[in-house]
């Protein structure tokens, strides 16, 4: 997913992804303690779409004060 494709969800929206890309994140770090993913680079790709949700959210934020 790219800026672009964050900055066209609607807040509720983007809310609801933020969580479940934390909880997919979470998951699967347990996962890769246990035994190493295929993909260990997944782990940083997921954790940088999360900054780019909260980067969006803080920006809308800020927006509206």
């Amino acid at each position: 997913m790219k800026k672009e494709e964050i900055k066209e969800f609607s807040d509720k929206e983007l809310k609801d992804r933020l969580e479940t890309a934390e909880k997919e994140y979470l998951q699967t770090k347990i996962n890769h303690s246990i035994s190493p993913l295929d993909n260990p680079a997944k782990i940083t790709l997921d954790r940088r779409m999360i900054a780019r949700m909260k980067t969006e959210l803080r920006a809308r934020e800020l927006n509206i004060k």
